[in-house]
């Protein structure tokens, strides 16, 4: 049964810091929020140029570490984010391709040198060949990728469109616990965590957004072993319930100081 054992120490955490890896997790989402759009809203033109200055960013963000290999980890968590996300919206959206992210990604790696494209390809084989490196960086960035499929499922407007999402969000999850075998079902955890807490902060939900969370914990529970479901439910759980009473403090203090 998967009990949630302390997270063996972080291989990459000498190079990057936690604020180093949720930062490059949320620039990765931002980058591919960006392309995404271009995707939706083709201008061959502007896109050119909008391709242009966002590489640009990502590039010299991930110059700004202390030393070679600092800075080839900065890209390779960079990279390694827009794939994730290019990966889940492929499936989610069955979408072929995203020539926009293609490109940003080509983008990158062409700027490099025989030497720093090495030291790249070093870090990013170091970032996914051991479950726990950059894990700051992993947890954010999956928390942010499950929980975007879900506001979009969400915001369906029909069930069949809400099943839609509903089915590749739990592959989605289902793939980490293969994937990870000692860390995925912690990142299942926390995305149902997530998403209950989501829930009971908006009273007024839609019907839509309820039923797609129940049919998606219905699916993973149908998919997984009883006791990794079971153990991920109670992680789950504990999160929530911390969320609650902190929650709980937050409105008893702020009675009191009114």
């Amino acid at each position: 049964m998967a009990t949630a054992s302390p997270i063996p120490a972080d291989p990459l955490a000498t190079l990057a810091d936690t604020d180093s890896q949720r930062l490059a997790a949320r620039l990765a989402q931002d980058a591919f929020a960006a392309v995404f759009r271009m995707a939706v809203a083709p201008d061959s033109d502007a896109e050119a140029g909008a391709l242009g200055e966002l590489a640009g960013r990502c590039y010299n963000w991930s110059q700004a570490g202390a030393a070679d290999d600092a800075r080839a980890l900065r890209l390779a968590l960079l990279i390694n984010g827009l794939d994730a996300w290019g990966l889940a919206y492929t499936q989610a959206f069955q979408l072929q391709a995203i020539p926009a992210l293609t490109a940003l990604i080509g983008g990158l790696r062409t700027r490099l040198d025989a030497t720093a494209d090495a030291r790249f390809q070093q870090q990013f084989a170091a970032l996914t060949g051991n479950e726990f490196a950059a894990v700051d960086f992993k947890v954010e960035l999956r928390r942010s990728i499950h929980l975007a499929l879900w506001h979009a499922m969400a915001a369906c407007e029909t069930a069949e469109q809400a099943e839609g999402l509903v089915r590749p969000l739990g592959s989605l999850l289902l793939g980490l616990n293969e994937q990870m075998p000692e860390l995925g079902w912690r990142l299942i955890a926390d995305a149902l965590a997530s998403i209950q807490i989501s829930l009971l902060a908006d009273a007024a939900a839609s019907a839509m957004a309820q039923d797609g969370t129940q049919q998606l914990f219905a699916a993973l529970r149908h998919a997984l072993p009883a006791e990794r479901y079971q153990a991920i439910l109670a992680h789950s759980g504990q999160a929530v319930v911390a969320w609650q009473q902190a929650r709980r403090a937050r409105d008893t203090e702020g009675r009191i100081d009114a």
